[in-house]
């Protein structure tokens, strides 16, 4: 994207909200942010959660807020189903997510229905996504986003 390649992992799923996805069994699946999502916010700093384990969500529904160098975002839900997990350690340290988006910088973990991951892109669908994106991201910051 501009000058940076978007490198990410072909085995796992992943949102539109620059999220990835491992599926951990048939209906578990494990997110955290994509690398392409930790270079725009850069430098995580602050994690918080609104919701808990064992809690229904709804795919888009605010579960918490992230902090970092460039912005405070709220994250939302990527599918809906039952929050099953929260990485402690991202919790005390949230610098693991930008040392280790893939691995120890996870952030939950979601039980949720075939259906309901069928929102989920495959590694092409969401490299196409990364072009559409930028392309949006290029007129909004030229003051073109009507265009």
């Amino acid at each position: 994207m501009g000058d940076f390649t978007a490198e990410f992992p072909g085995d796992r799923l992943y949102a539109r909200n620059h999220m990835w996805a491992r599926r951990l069994t048939d209906q578990r699946f494990r997110f955290g942010l994509t690398a392409y999502a930790v270079r725009l916010l850069q430098d995580v700093y602050f994690l918080d959660w609104i919701v808990q384990p064992s809690q229904p969500i709804t795919v888009r529904g605010e579960m918490g807020s992230i902090e970092s160098k460039k912005a405070e975002s709220d994250l939302f839900a990527p599918v809906s189903g039952t929050l099953s997990a929260i990485n402690d350690e991202a919790l005390d340290d949230p610098s693991v997510i930008n040392a280790s988006p893939y691995d120890e910088g996870w952030l939950f973990e979601i039980d949720c229905a075939a259906a309901d991951a069928a929102v989920l892109l495959t590694p092409t669908a969401y490299a196409a996504h990364l072009v559409d994106a930028w392309d949006v991201a290029q007129r909004t910051i030229k003051g073109q986003a009507n265009y």
